[in-house]
């Protein structure tokens, strides 16, 4: 069951759910129904040596990159979720929680209310492999010791005012759905989308499990795929690994040159950005330069060299998104520039935050190489001299980096005037968009938002800033929304297609985890101010529909892309379905 890597991906997010879930019913343990323990809640769990090995190995594979038994990571710990619901319990809601919550059973329905998902079934979980899991977790709540303490004086809402709707919908068409690379949710984890410009423009999108597809009159044609030629390849488990990004390079035509990245697993070769040995590699992020023979044609053929390499705590917040400045002109600064987000690989939530906010080293940045140089250390790939840390006399200095100070930069992207605009994904509590300029300092891990954070004590809360906090010299974001209103920031776009005037000079984004969409006025984004934050509602038929509704309940794993003539794309990973905005019109 385990060793297929389709299985392995729809069974790994499962158990993130499942863990998820669980989690937040001990994190809601102290209120109402969850603070009731089932009668059974001390049944025995088998402590049998290697039902416990088996146990650790499944809970690593699957479910250690977000979860941990000390610290809440994307869910929170599992240290007592053994103690709050007993085990028949548990494996009745894992195998399907929505029978449950439609018997309206107290703590199914609490679960739900607070998460507002529902996990989909386990039906296809073998029972001992379940087992092996929840004993696991059940013996690591006996040997957990306390290590990161629950400081005072959290801020519980930190952003109050509810994000107000507009009045406008979004009038949504299904275009085309990406073909399945699994038989069951998330069928498709198609991750991206850009415009290769020319004479014709031409359209792509990839799949996270390897493969770059060329839309051609509404057919899927594969362009590369990734995984063919690299047997280390992985695209588990999930959040985010498999391929990347990609990029074509301005003189795509003329040179052949375009970028991915990608992921392999630990150890494959030895990383050109690394940490102690003592701390954990789960996987390794890769970026490479592909030399095309013909541009003109699919599939793409041609040689690859890698240029870097770069070790992750985690399988979460890795390297995807990697882009060229597009309002770039020949004989700029940025002309033929490369700048590539890089996630913090979740280590400052597993007790390494030293990783995240240190000048020496890659991680929790944007960095900017120029891919046709020679003068990084590998002698792979060039760095700008305009980078902030280039001329620095600290040889130990990262000079790759742009700006750093970012959880998760996952999305970015620049507005027509030339602005780089970081979508940052927070942790507990905030979800950011930022300004990026050269040098710029945005706080992870010691702020969250405008609110400063505490990577060695309980991150699931967030502080005020202290009245001295302008000497530290962050830039705060632009905009941002807290954890009521969503989970996870999808980057977007500035509008700059022709058939929405309204729409022009938006920037258009939404949540990942609900599908929800939001704008804000490009105008009013200013370093130092807040710029408001607004809803769109959508429509399908003249109807008014949710993402979530359209995913029937199950997580949509939500993306805006930009698709031919300038327009707006929105798609999802749980059903691969693209859908085209048609027009926005007030409700």
């Amino acid at each position: 069951m385990y060793g297929q890597t389709n299985n392995n991906l729809y069974n790994f997010w499962q158990i993130l759910t499942f863990g998820c879930l669980l989690s937040l019913a001990l994190s809601c343990s102290q209120r109402s129904v969850l603070g009731k323990k089932s009668a059974d809640t001390s049944l025995a769990y088998n402590q049998n040596p290697e039902v416990l090995a088996k146990g650790k190995q499944l809970f690593n594979n699957y479910c250690s990159t977000c979860h941990n038994f000390s610290q809440r990571g994307i869910g929170p710990s599992l240290d007592q979720v053994t103690k709050v619901a007993s085990a028949t319990w548990i494996k009745k809601f894992v195998k399907n929680a929505q029978v449950m919550i439609d018997q309206r059973d107290p703590r199914a329905l609490e679960l739900f209310n607070s998460y507002q998902q529902v996990m989909p079934p386990f039906e296809g979980l073998k029972d001992a492999d379940l087992d092996a899991i929840l004993s696991y977790i059940h013996s690591e709540r006996r040997l957990v010791k306390p290590q990161y303490p629950e400081l005072p004086g959290g801020v519980i809402n930190p952003i109050e005012p509810k994000i107000a709707k507009s009045g406008l919908a979004l009038d949504l068409k299904h275009v085309a759905t990406a073909p399945a690379t699994d038989a069951k949710a998330p069928i498709a984890r198609i991750n991206q989308m850009r415009i290769l410009p020319g004479e014709k423009e031409r359209w792509f999108i990839h799949d996270l499990r390897g493969f770059l597809y060329e839309l051609i009159d509404n057919k899927w044609e594969i362009a590369l795929d990734i995984s063919q030629g690299r047997p280390n390849f992985i695209n588990s488990p999930g959040m985010g690994t498999g391929l990347g990004s990609f990029a074509f390079h301005p003189e795509f035509y003329q040179n052949g040159l375009f970028y991915t990245t990608h992921t392999e697993a630990a150890g494959s070769k030895k990383a050109d950005f690394a940490y102690p040995d003592s701390i954990k590699v789960t996987l390794q992020w890769v970026l490479s330069e592909w030399k095309i023979d013909n541009p003109k044609t699919i599939p793409l053929k041609g040689q690859s060299r890698e240029l870097l390499r770069i070790n992750m705590v985690t399988g979460i917040h890795g390297v995807q998104e990697c882009a060229f400045r597009p309002t770039a002109k020949p004989g700029d600064e940025d002309y033929g520039l490369l700048y590539i987000g890089v996630g913090d690989g979740g280590a400052s939530e597993n007790g390494y935050p030293f990783i995240c906010h240190d000048k020496s080293r890659i991680w929790s940045s944007v960095i900017r190489i120029d891919p046709r140089g020679k003068n990084s250390k590998n002698g792979q790939y060039g760095i700008p001299g305009g980078n902030p840390y280039a001329k620095m006399s600290d040889a130990q200095a990262c000079r790759e980096v742009f700006c750093r100070g970012f959880r998760n930069p996952n999305r970015f992207t620049w507005t027509p005037d030339g602005r780089m605009l970081i979508a940052d994904i927070g942790h507990a509590n905030i979800e950011e968009l930022n300004i990026g300029q050269a040098g710029s300092d945005h706080g992870w891990p010691y702020r969250e938002g405008t609110y400063v954070i505490h990577p060695t004590a309980k991150m699931d809360r967030v502080y005020p800033l202290p009245s001295d906090d302008a000497k530290q010299n962050y830039f705060y974001p632009v905009s941002q929304f807290d954890h009521d209103e969503g989970k996870a920031i999808e980057g977007g776009f500035v509008y700059q297609g022709k058939s929405i005037p309204f729409l022009q000079g938006k920037y258009i984004f939404g949540d990942v985890a609900s599908g929800r969409v939001f704008f804000v006025e490009t105008k009013d984004l200013v370093q130092g101010q807040q710029a408001t934050i607004q809803e769109l509602e959508l429509k399908i038929d003249g109807k008014i529909v949710t993402m979530l509704e359209l995913n029937k309940g199950i997580k949509p794993d939500f993306r805006i892309g930009v698709g031919p003539e300038h327009e707006l794309y929105f798609f999802t990973k749980s059903d691969g379905k693209v859908y085209r905005i048609l027009g926005c019109e007030r409700e």
